[in-house]
């Protein structure tokens, strides 16, 4: 027991290095698919050392010429890697602020084309999220984890009104996503040790917003919410049938 939780701990050592080298590498290249295989690298990387195992669902097929805005439930700092190592688009992350601060990775985020917002400054975040969509996407699609935090609990949390917005103002459809199982294997606050497991991501069938508009967005975001919820339990779903099936 002593020998396996000293094992995690230098796991943890292994994962913040391979990060900033990861990091490192992309800042170099920056937004490209040299970059794109770097992450989804690192992101199985990390899925390996936490000795999770990824299961995936695909509700639908996206085209793959298509940009789209994707949204989840956000529920441990595994649900990234998870997302990452199975995504078959090249997604822009919409996070927090502070991980901007971080050396090297925040400059390396920044150069892929992921944007940082302050969540105490709506307007401040509004005007980040639009100057990406200005720049244009070029193939890329925006993800957001729409309860803005981390979610301690099964329920998700009310969802921000950014993820609708950015949809709508882009006339990009929706791509929901449940992640299940992440919690387990990585507790959502705090430094913890891994406790290997499976972690289950669901892609829901593509939310049309055509039908949708601007000054009725809360319409929207409640779609949104909904449709994540029926991916989430899914996933759980997904989890079950895999744990029954050995």
């Amino acid at each position: 027991m002593i020998v396996l939780r000293f094992l995690r701990i230098l796991g943890w050592g292994w994962i913040m290095t391979d990060t900033m080298v990861s990091a490192l590498i992309i800042g170099i290249h920056g937004e490209g698919e040299a970059s794109e295989r770097v992450l989804r690298g690192w992101a199985r990387r990390f899925l390996l050392v936490a000795g999770a195992r990824v299961v995936v669902q695909r509700d639908a097929e996206l085209d793959p010429d298509r940009s789209y805005v994707f949204v989840s439930n956000h529920t441990s700092n595994l649900d990234v890697p998870a997302i990452v190592s199975v995504v078959d688009h090249p997604l822009r992350f919409i996070a927090k602020q502070e991980l901007a601060r971080i050396p090297i990775f925040g400059w390396a985020a920044r150069r892929m084309g992921h944007v940082f917002i302050d969540r105490k400054d709506r307007g401040g975040a509004t005007r980040a999220i639009r100057g990406r969509m200005e720049r244009g996407l070029r193939g890329a699609s925006l993800f957001f984890f729409a309860e803005g935090t981390r979610a301690v609990r099964d329920e998700l949390l009310p969802f921000k009104k950014g993820a609708a917005v950015a949809a709508l103002e882009m006339g990009l459809d929706c791509v929901p996503i449940g992640v299940a199982g992440a919690r387990a294997v990585l507790k959502p606050k705090g430094f913890s040790l891994f406790q290997p497991g499976r972690i289950a991501v669901v892609f829901g069938a593509p939310l049309p917003t055509a039908t949708h508009a601007l000054d009725r967005r809360d319409q929207l975001v409640a779609a949104q919410r909904d449709a994540v919820q029926v991916a989430l339990e899914e996933a759980r779903a997904l989890l079950t049938a895999r744990s029954l099936a050995g």
